[in-house]
């Protein structure tokens, strides 16, 4: 019988053992869990910590017994040290510090990522019992909730990311004055400046205070809250706070791949190629850990995504049990929701493709989601990017109402973009249309006919 052995299990790790399983019932995937949460959904935690999803255990997206009853054995409050790739051995700890060697003939490590903590003085000195967080696990969110039972009146959240802000939803749920700092010029950066603008206007209206061009440089507990220092635009800013949130992005948790030799690539993450194979033989990697293909680029980046890592994962484990998978590549696409707005992007912006030196060129149109003449229809803001010689689709960006279906939207530009179409191949995509709902021309065909237009003036 084969011996898998899986580290990490959040969601590469159970991705991989539960496609281990299916292309091979004789495997018997054992899965190795540093704490005593396997498969949650860290992107859930902002709705837990709003008060939308009350119970945290609704989290996981599968029960301890779901994943007993798929075969998968869990191995819970284990940390792997260090491995012998010629022996094939596995050197882990256990909640009560004793160590033990598993043997594996095929090893996925899947080990994620772990919170930057950014140069702020002060801020090493400081923890959740001083009202400091990090938020990237369970037990992190334990501790949020724990801060907030009693009743911080203001927060400072850094970041003005994803997380960051939808973190300023949920703490504004909650009853907490918020103010988000940001070092960039915008809210979030993965957008075009007048996107951002939109989503920086959702966030004002909703009573947050944001602060961008602002760089954090110090924190300390005072005696009536915590002091926040930083400089924006030259001047000194200094900001009281009950609590202090600081999700400025992650790094990949490389440590145990690097004991064992493996290859470093895009972003200090583990190198693998198509099939989550690293250098060295019977060892595989996948999600957050790990560099990522981009499929429109096609070179190796460092993109840590929740989508990302199942479909690695995924590949890792069907390759790991004797199959064959391949993993095409990601676009980046993402979306949130901050309050009543959502954002949306999927492969290039004009600012991505100089990079690579790829001309481009960007059009923003504003469209209807569904027939203005029903009651209810929403603008969405749409930029278009494209190559202006030779219409090959780049990306697109969508701001719009929650109701709007900004999500679904971005997801057709992904697929057009997945398939290599052009921008004018999108118009002549088959899609739905009632009035309610959409209208003949659909929203992402409006805009991709206005990039065209304009190219022509």
């Amino acid at each position: 019988m084969s011996r898998l052995v899986i580290v990490g299990g959040s969601d590469a790790g159970i991705s991989a053992g539960l496609r281990a399983r299916q292309v091979d019932p004789g495997v018997e995937p054992l899965l190795l869990v540093a704490d005593a949460f396997p498969n949650y959904s860290i992107c859930g935690i902002p709705y837990h910590v709003s008060g939308e999803v009350p119970d945290w255990r609704s989290l996981a997206h599968r029960t301890r017994a779901d994943l007993d009853t798929a075969g998968l054995q869990l191995q819970l409050d284990t940390r792997a040290r260090r491995i012998d790739p010629q022996a094939r051995i596995l050197t882990v700890t256990g909640a009560d510090g004793r160590e033990e060697g598993l043997p594996y003939d095929s090893l996925v490590i899947g080990t994620g990522a772990t919170p930057v903590r950014p140069p702020i003085g002060g801020l090493d000195r400081l923890g959740a019992d001083d009202g400091v967080h990090l938020l990237h696990t369970m037990t992190d969110t334990f501790a949020l909730t724990a801060s907030l039972d009693r009743n911080p009146a203001t927060a400072v959240i850094i970041g003005a990311g994803y997380i960051g802000l939808e973190m300023a939803e949920a703490l504004t749920a909650r009853g907490v004055a918020v103010t988000v700092v940001e070092q960039l010029p915008q809210v979030l950066g993965t957008l075009d400046a007048p996107l951002a603008a939109l989503v920086e206007d959702e966030l004002i209206g909703r009573g947050v205070t944001v602060l961008t061009g602002t760089t954090v440089t110090g924190v300390a507990k005072g005696a009536t809250g915590l002091e926040i220092t930083g400089r924006q635009a030259g001047d000194d800013v200094t900001l009281a706070a009950d609590l202090l949130l600081v999700v400025v992005g992650v790094r990949p948790d490389t440590a145990l791949a690097r004991t064992a030799g493996v290859t470093l690539g895009a972003g200090q993450a583990i190198a693998v190629d198509s099939r989550m194979r690293t250098n060295i033989p019977g060892i595989y990697a996948a999600g957050d850990c790990v560099h990522t293909y981009h499929r429109l680029l096609g070179v190796n980046m460092y993109m840590p995504l929740g989508s990302t890592a199942h479909k690695q994962g995924r590949a890792a484990g069907e390759n790991a049990a004797g199959g064959e998978r391949y993993f095409a590549g990601s676009l980046g696409t993402q979306v949130v929701k901050v309050f009543d707005l959502v954002a949306a992007r999927t492969g290039l912006r004009d600012r991505d493709a100089a990079a690579r030196n790829l001309a481009s060129r960007t059009v923003l149109t504003t469209a209807d989601d569904h027939k203005a003449y029903y009651p209810g229809a929403r603008t969405i803001s749409i930029a278009v990017t494209g190559h202006p010689d030779t219409d090959q689709l780049l990306g697109a960006q969508l701001v719009g109402h929650r109701d709007a279906s900004v999500a679904k939207r971005v997801d057709i530009y992904a697929t057009a973009l997945h398939h290599g179409a052009s921008v004018d191949q999108v118009s002549d995509l088959d899609l739905s249309y009632t009035p309610p709902l959409g209208s003949p021309w659909d929203a992402v065909q409006v805009a991709a006919q206005r990039w065209s237009a304009d190219g022509q003036k």
